[in-house]
């Protein structure tokens, strides 16, 4: 997907992706990554998903990156925030009690916006970017977060030609080729999601949860 098509999803409002309650896994696994209460959790792409809140309950510190500005516009005024909007370089960056979203291109960023980030968790950016641009957001995941913090990763599973994306198909095979060897791959969950949604008729439509760590710890 391209910027335009997902810029014109958010004017059309085809946000099907967009969860109206925490995700499950998040909830269930996000201990497992270890990370300081207080330090900065990234999301990339995060769109207005309610799962920052969650996050910014455990104490930490939020900070994602969203392209379109009705998506980050509504996060804040759908729980009755009032952020302060400042420019940051390439970036509009919207704060409000302890959470940060910077709109603009993900490609944009730099390492010395992320200095600070102890984890990140992604669980719409990689499986919302065709094949070709994959590799490409995890070499610049890579050239951000030299310290690989340790990553919450949900993506889906099913038979590509069977339906279009987004959301892609990004199995397990292919996680360990885009993320090794910088980060230690670790498949904590295969969930069969067919009757969940309504999918019967394909062979498989799996949700994976992997923890991703530094290779050397």
């Amino acid at each position: 997907m391209n910027a335009q098509s997902w810029l014109q999803r958010w004017q059309e409002n085809r946000i099907g992706f967009h969860r109206s309650e925490f995700h499950p896994q998040l909830l269930r696994y996000w201990s497992q990554l270890g990370a300081s209460g207080d330090g900065w959790v990234f999301v990339p792409l995060c769109g207005k998903s309610l799962d920052l809140l969650w996050l910014a309950k455990q104490g930490h510190k939020i900070r994602g990156v969203e392209l379109s500005p009705i998506a980050v516009e509504a996060f804040f005024a759908e729980h009755g925030l009032i952020p302060e909007v400042e420019q940051q370089g390439a970036f509009q960056r919207y704060h409000c009690e302890g959470i940060e979203i910077l709109c603009g291109d993900f490609f944009a960023l730099s390492p010395a916006d992320l200095a600070d980030t102890v984890a990140v968790y992604d669980r719409a950016a990689l499986i919302a970017l065709p094949p070709e641009v994959r590799s490409d957001y995890v070499r610049k995941l890579h050239e951000l977060l030299p310290n690989r913090p340790p990553i919450l990763l949900i993506t889906l599973d099913y038979p590509q030609d069977a339906r279009d994306g987004p959301p892609f198909a990004v199995g397990e095979a292919e996680v360990h080729a885009l993320y090794e060897p910088a980060w230690m791959v670790q498949k904590l969950e295969r969930r069969d999601l067919r009757s969940q949604e309504g999918r019967e008729e394909l062979a498989r439509f799996d949700e994976l949860i992997f923890r991703l760590c530094r290779s050397n710890d």
